[in-house]
C-alpha cells in the first residue's frame, strides 16, 4: 500500500510578479569520534559511499528542506492514512528530524531511524532510537513495521529495486510503506529554461554524473511501479512541482549546490574544483533570474 490518489489535476506554479537499535540518549557521545574521521573533501565532510557531504552545512540543508516539504505536503508527515501504528521505520533519517517530529506526534509509537552517518542529536523523545545501517545491505530487523517511511533519497541508492523489495517483506500485513522522492529533470513549463543556461547544462552534467557513480538521481517516476513489482497492493501515487529561484508566489524550496555537485563532478567526472565553482557561479546567477521559471517534480 502506498499513500492516497493524486489530485485530478495539476496546476500550474504561479510567478510572483513581482520577482540493532542504539538508545540516542547513549548515542551521540559515543559516537563523536568516528564522526571526526571522516574523510573531507573540497572542504566538506564526507562519507565515502554517499554522493552529498554530511557536515553542518548539509545538516541545516536537510532540516530547512524538511521544514519547506512539509509546506508542500500541507503540514503533513505521512501521506499514507495510517492513525497509530505501533512501529515505524524511518530510512534514510539524515538528521533524524521527521522521526523526531513523528515521535512527538505519536507518543505511543515506536520509531526507529537508520542512516550510514551517527549525525541525529542526542536529545530526542523515549519514542525514538537511532541506529547506524546501510539500507542497501540485507535488513535484519527482528519484527516487521506499521510503516515504513523513505523521502528524498535521489542519487543515494544503487539498487532501488531491492531496496523497495526489502520495504516489502519489512512492512506488516494491512501496513504501509511510503516513499517520497524527486524526479531531477528541470524543466519550465513556459520555455524559459533553455538548453543555452547555465543552470540547465549543471543539471544535466549531474544527473548524468550520478548515474555513472551508479546512483539514481530522479527515482520519482519509478516508484510506483517499483512499489507494484515488489508486492504491494493499492498503490497510489502523488506528484508535486517543486519551483527553483525566486520566480513563484510560494517559496517551497532553496537549493545545495555546492552539497550536490562538488564530490560527483570532482570525484566521477575529474573536473578540478575551481572550474567546478565558475559554473557554480553562473548557476547562481539564473537561480536569481526571476525570468527564469525552473521546476522539478516530487
Amino acid at each position: 500500500m502506498a499513500d492516497p490518489a493524486p489530485p485530478a489535476n495539476e496546476p500550474a506554479i504561479e510567478a510572483d510578479p513581482e520577482d540493532g537499535p542504539v538508545r540516542s540518549s547513549r548515542y551521540t557521545a559515543s559516537l563523536t569520534s568516528s564522526i571526526q574521521r571522516y574523510p573531507v573533501e573540497n572542504n566538506r565532510r564526507t562519507d565515502v559511499s554517499y554522493v552529498l557531504p554530511n557536515d553542518e552545512a548539509e545538516l541545516d540543508r536537510l532540516d530547512v528542506t524538511h521544514q519547506k516539504l512539509k509546506i508542500l505536503l500541507q503540514d503533513k508527515l505521512l501521506r499514507c492514512p495510517v492513525r497509530n501504528p505501533g512501529r515505524v521505520l524511518d530510512v534514510g533519517t539524515g538528521t533524524g528530524i521527521w522521526a523526531i517530529e513523528y515521535g512527538d506526534d505519536h507518543p505511543d509509537t515506536e520509531i526507529l531511524g537508520t542512516d550510514l552517518s551517527p549525525i541525529q542529536p542526542s536529545w530526542v523523545p523515549p519514542n525514538v532510537k537511532f541506529e547506524v545501517d546501510d539500507s542497501e545491505e540485507p535488513w535484519t530487523f527482528r519484527e516487521k513495521f506499521d510503516v515504513i517511511h523513505a523521502r528524498y533519497l535521489a542519487t543515494a541508492i544503487a539498487d532501488w529495486p531491492k531496496l523497495v523489495s526489502q520495504a516489502f517483506q519489512f512492512t506488516k500485513p494491512g501496513g504501509y510503506s511510503e516513499f517520497q522522492d524527486y524526479d531531477l529533470v528541470y524543466y519550465s513549463e513556459d520555455g524559459t529554461l533553455t538548453d543555452d543556461l547555465a543552470i540547465q547544462k549543471w543539471i544535466t552534467i549531474l544527473l548524468q554524473a550520478a548515474r555513472d557513480f551508479g546512483r539514481d538521481p530522479c527515482p520519482g517516476p519509478r516508484l510506483a511501479g517499483l512499489m507494484r513489482d515488489a508486492g504491494f497492493q493499492n498503490v497510489e501515487e502523488e506528484k508535486y512541482k517543486i519551483p527553483i529561484g525566486p520566480w513563484p508566489k510560494d517559496k517551497h524550496l532553496g537549493h545545495g549546490l555546492e552539497a550536490f555537485t562538488l564530490r560527483l563532478f570532482t570525484q566521477v567526472l575529474g573536473w578540478k574544483s575551481e572550474e567546478v565553482h565558475v559554473l557554480l557561479a553562473n548557476v547562481r546567477k539564473d537561480l536569481r533570474n526571476p525570468k527564469i521559471h525552473a521546476q522539478f517534480d516530487l
